[in-house]
């Protein structure tokens, strides 16, 4: 036995997201509760996506003369759980739920509210 413990991850499944790439979003709770944002990136395996102007946290750099890189304080977007993130529906533009509609080519994504499509 070695005498460091060594850290072991979770390999989490991808599980099926509610929210996709490109949809608007409402934050439901949290520090940026009532912001709306344009989904960035979703990453299923932790079950969090990224939401632009959102949920931002400083980085500190250090510089790099080699690679002409800047130090300093970078602000960037830092992902949020998914399970506080409601779809707007595009058609009557409110924080909805989604539903499934089966169709001839698989299943669309529906607004609980007003029963229309969502992309």
């Amino acid at each position: 036995m070695g005498m460091f413990k060594t850290k072991h991850q979770k390999s989490a499944a991808p599980r099926k997201m509610h929210v996709r790439k490109n949809d608007q979003v409402v934050v439901t709770s949290g520090k940026d509760r009532g912001k709306r944002g344009k989904v960035l990136r979703v990453i299923p395996s932790a079950g969090t996506a990224i939401v632009e102007r959102v949920n931002f946290q400083k980085k500190h750099s250090r510089a790099n003369p080699q690679k002409n890189v800047q130090g300093g304080v970078l602000e960037r977007e830092a992902p949020l759980k998914a399970s506080n993130l409601m779809v707007i529906c595009p058609s009557c533009s409110e924080p909805t739920r989604i539903g499934a509609r089966a169709t001839d080519d698989g299943s669309t994504r529906t607004c609980k509210k007003c029963d229309a499509d969502i992309s």
